[in-house]
């Protein structure tokens, strides 16, 4: 289900289930980072909720320990990112 990116931070991240990862995670927001603060480009994020998997369409401009921050200020837990398609 897409979702609009100002709606994230409405969502619930409590449920501590672990999910399935894309091997190449750590890779691709990498990738992700450098495509957002040197080009200014979309990627796909791919993450999962209390209530389901969601995909957004934004920049991703930060990668902490636990979350990566998108445009705007909007964080997601790194625990719940699914996929980033590039």
């Amino acid at each position: 289900m897409y979702i609009e990116k100002e709606l994230i931070p409405s969502l619930s991240f409590k449920d501590a289930s672990v999910i399935e990862q894309h091997p190449e995670l750590s890779k691709q927001l990498k990738k992700a980072m450098t495509l957002g603060n040197t080009h200014k480009r979309k990627v796909k994020i791919v993450f999962q909720d209390d209530e389901g998997v969601k995909k957004v369409d934004t920049t991703l401009w930060a990668s902490g320990s636990k979350f990566v921050c998108l445009k705007g200020g909007v964080w997601i837990p790194i625990n719940r990112l699914i996929e980033i398609v590039i």
